[in-house]
C-alpha cells in the first residue's frame, strides 16, 4: 500500500510538536487525492524539499487533525529531473 503524500507547514506545530493539518496546501492535497483523515492513518508529509513520515491524530484541544512526527527523521528530498532524449 502506498502511503499518501500531503503538504504541511513544518512551522505549524502544536504544543506537543505535532504538525497541524489545516493549511491550504494540506486541504488541497487531501481533496486532490480524495483522502479523508482518520486516527492512526500513515502519511508522508512534505514541505518544499523536506519530508517526514507521520501518524494522523485528532486534537481534541484544538478540534483539528494533526500528525505526530519524529522531528529527528525529517529528510531532504532530491529533485529528480527527467530529461527527454531528442
Amino acid at each position: 500500500m502506498i502511503t499518501p503524500r500531503v503538504f504541511a507547514d513544518l512551522h505549524n506545530a502544536d504544543a506537543e510538536g505535532r504538525l497541524r493539518l489545516n493549511c491550504i496546501g494540506t486541504i488541497e492535497d487531501l481533496a486532490n487525492q480524495s483522502l479523508e483523515l482518520r486516527d492512526g492513518q500513515l502519511l508522508t508529509i512534505y514541505s518544499e524539499d523536506l519530508e517526514v513520515d507521520g501518524v494522523v491524530q485528532f486534537s481534541e484541544e484544538e478540534k483539528l487533525w494533526v500528525a505526530a512526527i519524529d522531528w529527528d527523521k525529517i529528510r531532504q528530498v532530491e529533485d529528480f529531473v527527467v530529461q527527454a532524449k531528442v
